[in-house]
């Protein structure tokens, strides 16, 4: 695992991170506690729970997991309770859980795009708001994971279009509303990401992710480490006056514009 910002620069710190058992957030996860955070992971299934608690512990990890839907405000809330009974205050909470499937507006159910959302918006309002009160203040720092269907449509991702213009516009507010307090919330919008659940149903096959790369300015996708460091950035003093702020971690592919994305 290549990155930086790492030797102690989380120790005594608690972290936790929800949709935190897979690809991206699990990286992150991996990320803080090489830095010397103790983690909290939340996922809705036990057996990828299980599992991800095995690979941080192995990495020398102290970290512990916990079984709940991020729509469920009272599971996540009771689960955040938890955690912070196991190892103090919050001082960082990622907010990770997503939803995400290809499919036209017309072949899409409602209850299919409200799924989405709920898991997005929702799921992303339900952790802020129980996290609140358990945020080291001043000092704790909220990630919000977004993409670039916030800013650019996308065909086939109407759903995600809308949930993540919500997760960013969240994020703004809470910014806002909570500076005062010394909290800060930003949002990383990652571009294709390597080994992500995401891209394997978005340009599963080596001939569209050739396309892919030949199209993003850095004629590469992004790896999980990518993502983590900007995460571990936004979590540092290094970023302290930074709040509010969507961070693109996406290789400049949003700079070609919709047209792009129909590709």
């Amino acid at each position: 695992m290549s990155g930086i910002f790492r030797d102690g620069l989380f120790t005594g710190r608690h972290v936790f991170v929800t949709g935190g058992s897979s690809g991206i957030n699990l990286r992150i996860a991996e990320a803080f506690g090489k830095a010397g955070a103790k983690v909290s992971i939340l996922a809705r299934k036990q057996e990828k729970l299980d599992a991800a608690l095995a690979l941080l512990a192995s990495q020398g990890t102290t970290a512990k997991g916990y079984s709940a839907d991020v729509r469920d405000y009272a599971a996540v809330d009771g689960a955040l309770t938890q955690a912070v009974a196991a190892f103090g205050p919050l001082d960082v909470l990622v907010c990770g859980a997503a939803g995400n499937f290809p499919a036209p507006a017309m072949a899409m159910s409602s209850n299919g795009f409200k799924a989405v959302l709920d898991i997005d918006v929702l799921g992303t309002f339900n952790a802020c708001r129980a996290a609140f009160e358990k945020l080291r203040t001043p000092g704790a720092s909220v990630i919000n994971i977004s993409a670039p269907q916030a800013s650019v449509p996308y065909p086939m991702q109407a759903h995600v279009c809308a949930a993540k213009a919500g997760v960013d516009m969240l994020t703004r507010t809470l910014a806002m509303e909570w500076g005062g307090a010394g909290v800060r919330v930003n949002s990383i919008s990652p571009g294709p990401i390597d080994e992500t659940e995401g891209m394997s149903r978005l340009a599963g096959d080596a001939e569209t992710k050739a396309k892919v790369e030949q199209r993003v300015p850095l004629q590469r996708f992004g790896t999980r480490d990518d993502i983590a460091n900007v995460a571990l950035f936004l979590a540092s003093e290094a970023a302290s006056y930074v709040t509010g702020s969507v961070y693109s971690c996406d290789g400049g592919m949003t700079l070609m514009g919709g047209a792009f994305m129909a590709m």
